[in-house]
């Protein structure tokens, strides 16, 4: 059987190389796809050539990429195949700023023609609570609109757990998939509502999953006894990192060893006791901070950059700038849609450039995403969505044969594929796949009527949905 190749692996790498008018050498795309291993990179390479995706000039370490065919726009076609979803083009949409697009091209440069930087500790030491910004004023008050909306006042952790179970698989894909993780929306469903791993994927994988799960349960759960303070980022490690480390030890511990960010000219610092030092000042300043988007940014930045952990820095620094969100009842972040090339390289931006409005500007669109996402979710009365309405019957009738056919997940998945390529247009495909998988994940006993079908039907169909 043909090993499935995610289209997004694809598309990520011509995405590294589409807006280089000299072309891109090998180590230019690794730098950009650092979620893949070098051989895995250099097998997709030469399945992109082959295909005549990319044209190949030179030979040996003197070879350069190009992308065939590129308009004024930058864009070619996107990568598809039989196996495989139609790529993202979520990328596109992301609203960067002038400063943003120039750390993007900073960051696009060949690893080679990069300085080599270690950590400034002067980074951090210069920020100072309440008096240092990384989000402007009008940043910050636009993302309280976004996030509150007309809620009234509420008790702490309230809209977190009212979303809690759409949370956990959105936050839980979102943050693995930003890591290299290829399980779907459906896939993550099914292991977090069942416990059914996806057939195929590595175990790593699944137990990525399975403790985003346990770290959002934990912080939503406890979000009266929770503070970023250092017991719970350290707990928060020590479940992220459950069975993913080769110390059995690391989980929960801070660095004791050197550590190299993959890409990347940036070297992290080395030494155990500037590790500690600077994490209890990290964490001393971001519970000083009173905005909670101004917290929850300032993890994301100053945590990874001081990569205070053997491994899993991100994803921590991702799941701690969720507190202050939750702590003060504002719609919970959970990256959804985040195109993963972007964040990366917003990340190296900072690593490389300690400059953080490439990262900002992805931190600002994902965050209006989410909190439309979670107000849709809780809201119990409003205007229809006019694309929802658009497709009511497309939808309708997706779902409904997907019910009356008795398809598990794979087979579901399939089936939306297939139909959004023959009915809809492109630039509504993906949205209308997502809302599919969306719409079908909330099919209960309370609502299949909806979709046309009858009760032995719907019955017969969730047995095989849960079986797999």
């Amino acid at each position: 059987m043909t090993k499935r190749i995610p289209a997004s692996e694809l598309e990520m790498i011509i995405d590294a190389i589409r807006h280089r008018a000299d072309g891109a050498a090998f180590s230019d795309i690794a730098a950009i796809c650092t979620g893949l291993p070098r051989r895995t990179l250099q097998a997709r390479v030469k399945k992109l050539v082959d295909a005549g995706h990319l044209v190949r000039k030179g030979e040996r370490r003197g070879a350069r990429y190009f992308v065939p065919g590129t308009g004024l726009d930058g864009m070619t076609q996107p990568i598809a195949s039989e196996t495989s979803p139609p790529a993202r083009k979520t990328d596109l949409l992301v609203a960067l700023s002038e400063a943003g697009r120039d750390i993007q091209k900073l960051v696009s440069r060949p690893l080679s023609s990069r300085q080599p930087v270690g950590y400034d500790r002067t980074f951090l030491d210069e920020y100072s609570p309440n008096h240092t910004f990384y989000l402007t004023e009008s940043e910050r008050r636009h993302l309280h609109h976004k996030g509150r909306g007309e809620t009234p006042p509420i008790p702490a952790g309230t809209y977190a757990r009212d979303i809690l179970n759409r949370l956990l698989i959105d936050l839980s894909w979102n943050s693995s998939r930003l890591e290299g993780n290829t399980y779907s929306l459906l896939d993550t469903d099914r292991l977090i509502n069942f416990g059914q791993a996806a057939e195929g994927k590595d175990a790593r994988e699944t137990a990525m999953i399975l403790n985003h799960k346990a770290a959002i349960e934990f912080v939503v759960e406890n979000i009266n006894d929770v503070d970023i303070e250092p017991i719970t980022v350290l707990n928060v490690h020590a479940i992220l990192s459950t069975d993913l480390l080769p110390d059995l030890d690391a989980p929960g511990r801070l660095r004791r060893i050197p550590v190299n960010i993959s890409g990347s000219a940036f070297q992290p610092v080395a030494i155990p006791q500037l590790i500690e030092e600077c994490f209890q000042m990290l964490l001393a300043k971001a519970a000083a901070i009173e905005d909670p988007f101004e917290q929850a940014f300032f993890v994301m930045v100053q945590l990874p950059y001081l990569q205070p952990f053997d491994d899993v820095n991100k994803r921590v620094s991702r799941l701690v700038a969720n507190i202050p969100l939750v702590g003060r009842n504002l719609a919970p972040i959970s990256f959804t849609d985040v195109p993963r090339n972007v964040y990366v390289q917003g990340m190296i931006g900072v690593y490389e450039f300690k400059r953080t409005e490439l990262l900002r500007d992805l931190f600002v669109w994902a965050y209006e995403r989410s909190a439309a996402k979670y107000a849709a979710q809780r809201q119990s009365m409003g205007q229809p969505d006019p694309f929802r309405l658009k497709w009511r019957a497309g939808l309708q009738a997706v779902v409904g044969e997907i019910i009356r056919r008795e398809m598990t997940r794979t087979g579901a998945r399939h089936h939306i594929m297939v139909w959004s390529g023959n009915h809809v247009n492109e630039h509504e495909r993906e949205r209308f796949t997502n809302m599919a998988e969306a719409e079908l994940l909330s099919v209960r006993e309370s609502n299949f009527a909806r979709y046309r079908v009858r009760p032995s039907e719907y019955h017969a169909w969730k047995r095989r949905w849960i079986e797999g």
